[in-house]
């Protein structure tokens, strides 16, 4: 069962991706990614790791990619063409990937690999690990937070209003 489980959920991430990148409108395309974070944060659960499949839903899933509607909203970015003819064109890849993803997240919920086994040992605690990551790694997690500022930074100055300079002249 969770061999198949994998294949599937490898299967739609690909899929996803694939379609993510092939997408005009940059809506359409963050709403592939997000089907595709979905579906890598549900092998993660798969393999054994349900922290970093939590991490990726709430961090990339979540925080990155509204980040993206963001810049995609200020910016005004629109999309080149839109699509013609019947809505399931537009709406029905979106709508299969969901649907494969709720079915395996409901396939995973029902029988669960884990559950069956004790926690091995060299499993980190959130504690543990949130212990190694501010203590140990802290310069690396500062270094990634500067660039999140940077980034930040950088996508106020390109989304700013130009600004009309007046010549010195005194005419307009």
């Amino acid at each position: 069962m969770a061999t198949i489980l994998f294949y599937i959920l490898g299967f739609t991430a690909l899929a996803a991706t694939l379609l993510c990148i092939t997408r005009r409108n940059p809506v359409h395309a963050i709403i592939y990614l997000v089907n595709a974070l979905f579906a890598l944060a549900l092998l993660f659960y798969l393999l054994g790791a349900p922290l970093v499949a939590a991490w990726e839903v709430i961090i990339y899933a979540g925080a990155i990619m509204v980040l993206f509607l963001f810049i995609i909203m200020m910016l005004e970015l629109a999309p080149d063409q839109e699509i013609k003819g019947p809505g399931w064109l537009r709406w029905g890849p979106v709508l299969l990937l969901s649907l494969v993803l709720l079915a395996c997240t409901v396939l995973l919920m029902v029988a669960d690999p884990g559950s069956s086994q004790e926690v091995p040992a060299y499993y980190a605690s959130p504690r543990t690990f949130g212990y190694a990551l501010f203590k140990q790694y802290a310069l690396a997690v500062e270094i990634v937070s500067f660039q999140l500022l940077f980034a930040a930074v950088g996508a106020y100055y390109v989304g700013r209003p130009e600004q009309r300079k007046k010549p010195k002249g005194g005419t307009p």
